[in-house]
């Protein structure tokens, strides 16, 4: 049950992340667009002599240029930094990270797993002692009250994202490798696959048959 809620949980923030992320460079593209626009309708009224396009691109070019928007940037880089944390534990957990398994294939059934087992290890021990070096960084930054440069919020929230992902990847791999210890199972993803492709081609077969 817990796992479920986890699991739920990393779909949903990554989600959030990513749709944040979209929406905010948007808007921050859309308002860049907009005071140029504006600009250039000025100085079409006053090169026409048209007055009311004049008086409303000005008025429209001080309404849109009195929105700051000029925290969006570092905002966005946040948000990223974030959604590529918590996808790395994603990722593991899903099997899409690409790996070099040309060696694993060759060898026999027992140094296939000797291999598996070490290379998961590895991977445990990598990503807890990141955890480790992220959790001692964060708490130093959090002491020196550093604040961000435009949206002056405390930097040690946006270090977190370094120590929570990794704990989390971490996690995912030792999740990884007792389902491989029990059941011999790898979460696999096919890269030249298609999500939801598949599922269409059955349905089409399927009526076709009918």
């Amino acid at each position: 049950m817990l796992l479920r809620i986890l699991d739920r949980f990393e779909e949903i923030l990554i989600s959030v992340l990513m749709a944040a992320a979209v929406v905010l460079i948007f808007v921050a593209v859309a308002h860049r667009f907009s005071i140029g626009l504006a600009a250039d309708l000025v100085a079409v009224g006053r090169a026409n002599e048209i007055a009311w396009l004049q008086s409303a691109a000005r008025s429209a070019f001080k309404a849109i240029n009195s929105l700051r928007l000029t925290w969006a940037q570092e905002a966005c880089i946040y948000l990223f930094v974030w959604m590529a944390k918590f996808g790395a534990a994603y990722g593991v957990r899903v099997g899409v990270h690409v790996g070099v398994d040309i060696l694993v294939e060759a060898l026999n059934e027992r140094n296939r797993r000797i291999l598996t087992i070490v290379a998961m290890s590895g991977g445990i021990v990598f990503t807890a002692i990141i955890a480790w070096i992220g959790a001692d960084f964060v708490y130093h930054v959090r002491q020196g009250g550093q604040t961000s440069p435009d949206l002056e919020m405390p930097m040690w929230l946006v270090y977190l994202a370094v120590p929570l992902g990794s704990a989390l990847m971490c996690f995912r791999f030792a999740q990884a490798l007792y389902l491989y210890l029990t059941t011999g199972f790898i979460a696999h993803h096919d890269h030249g696959a298609v999500d939801g492709l598949e599922e269409e081609a059955a349905d089409l077969k399927k009526g076709a048959r009918g």
